[in-house]
């Protein structure tokens, strides 16, 4: 039978509020939805929640330390009548299996952050340092609202419920309906005496610095989610999600279309008759690329695995490279003469002569 104390990782004269820490940090940590690959998850989250349930009632507190376990049983049965499900509304505002209840305090709103990569982060991945003001968990009371030493009580008006039920009649017969307590805000529980740091929220807005790992092959316009990484919820709620919206820069030289890359490369048209190898940026460094003679303008080299590496893994996209052939603008009357020499063996027709400089000196003495 595991000891109440050593499951929470606590000493036995920890006080209320240090047992309320413990008891969320393994809460998030085996809680189902949380740690779904773990098999064993479930029910070391079940013992954790009889523990924080027996250790945060001062009487329950009290004849588990003289009695053990058989002090707070019921009937001889251990928490009978005490279920998972209303543990886990007590403290975030939910059900285990899906099921909502009114009280319970209130679950925490989620928040959204936009983070800037360039495409070498965006392709490989990448660790970012977001930092934004949230509300966050008051460790003056341990985030339940109450003043140090003191506990929240149940309230009269729902006797903890946290919804008020009122009984009608119409000609249908009797009519019970509910509502949420608004004198507790359906939290089942009143705060006497609160906090002076958090004013009975349970909760502060700091500034909070959060590491992301960013997955490879993320692109522009999707999002990440990290749950329980929002907001604080008010009085001990399970915090909302945060959602990291993505927006990568563009890098000049690269076009991206899903996960392949596109880049123009520029060549001489020499090179584009007589064939040359070139030098072209990439993603992993400068690499060679073998230009056939007789390569045309438009032409696409494709250099696979080159590009974005699949998000969901098993390889990358393709570098595929567009030939620009470079057209001089202006040309030495040497340079005009040998094209003009080679469109004569070729039999093409070109431009009167005197568009060059020599065939206006040409002209000027016909």
């Amino acid at each position: 039978m595991d000891d109440f104390y050593e499951l929470l990782g606590v000493e036995r004269d920890a006080p209320p509020e240090e047992i309320k820490r413990a008891f969320r940090r393994l809460a998030r940590q085996y809680h189902p939805d949380v740690a779904a690959d773990d098999p064993e998850a479930e029910g070391r989250f079940k013992a954790i929640a009889r523990a924080y349930e027996t250790l945060s009632d001062p009487d329950k507190r009290a004849r588990y330390d003289r009695f053990g376990e058989a002090g707070v049983a019921a009937n001889g049965d251990p928490f009978v009548g005490v279920g998972l499900s209303d543990l886990f509304e007590a403290f975030f505002g939910g059900d285990p299996f899906g099921v909502r209840r009114p009280s319970g305090p209130a679950r925490g709103p989620d928040a959204e952050v936009r983070v800037e990569l360039d495409l070498a982060e965006a392709a490989f991945g990448a660790e970012k340092t977001i930092e934004m003001r949230l509300p966050v968990e008051c460790e003056a009371c341990g985030a339940s609202g109450a003043k140090p030493g003191t506990y929240p009580s149940p309230c009269d008006a729902c006797g903890g419920a946290g919804e008020v039920r009122e009984l009608r009649r119409s000609i249908l017969g009797q009519i019970v309906s509910a509502r949420t307590c608004s004198a507790c805000r359906g939290a089942g529980k009143v705060i006497h005496s609160p906090c002076s740091e958090c004013g009975g929220e349970g909760r502060v807005t700091r500034l909070k610095r959060l590491q992301v790992d960013v997955p490879a092959g993320i692109d522009s316009g999707q999002r990440l989610r990290l749950a329980g990484r929002g907001p604080a919820a008010p009085r001990g709620g399970f915090p909302g999600d945060l959602y990291v919206s993505v927006s990568v820069r563009v890098e000049p030289g690269f076009e991206r279309v899903g996960d392949d890359l596109v880049r123009p490369v520029r060549i001489a048209i020499s090179q584009a008759v007589l064939g040359a190898t070139v030098e072209v940026d990439t993603l992993d460094g400068v690499e060679e690329l073998v230009i056939p003679p007789g390569t045309s303008h438009g032409a696409v080299f494709r250099l696979r695995g080159r590009g974005v590496p699949h998000l969901r893994g098993g390889g990358r996209g393709d570098l595929l490279i567009s030939v620009e052939i470079d057209i001089p603008e202006r040309l030495s009357d040497e340079e005009v003469e040998l094209f003009r020499r080679l469109a004569e063996l070729r039999g093409e027709a070109v431009g009167p002569e005197h568009n060059s400089l020599l065939g206006r000196i040409r002209s000027a003495f016909q």
